[in-house]
């Protein structure tokens, strides 16, 4: 079996603007899906790329859309509802 070459890093940069590229075509077009959303966020994830939402920013208008959610709120929710659970025989 022959030994599969490794890309260059040039190859490898060169790929990773393409795609780069081809999400923010389609999401400034309008024309990105649901999926293509997750992608692009699955994409800045493993790249390790985060943003911090300022005001006046699109980060920081999804914040302020945001409900806030009181964890502490979540788990007695989660616990009272798993433990009024009843099983049928």
């Amino acid at each position: 079996m022959a030994k599969t070459k490794r890309a260059s890093e040039d190859t490898f940069n060169k790929l990773h603007n393409l795609v780069t590229d081809e999400f923010v075509s389609r999401i400034e077009s309008g024309e990105a899906t649901t999926a293509d959303l997750k992608a692009a966020s699955d994409w800045l994830s493993r790249n390790d790329i985060t943003g911090v939402p300022i005001d006046n920013t699109a980060l920081g208008k999804l914040k302020e859309i945001m409900p806030t959610i009181d964890f502490d709120a979540v788990q007695k929710s989660v616990k009272f509802n798993h433990g009024s659970k009843t099983t049928s025989s």
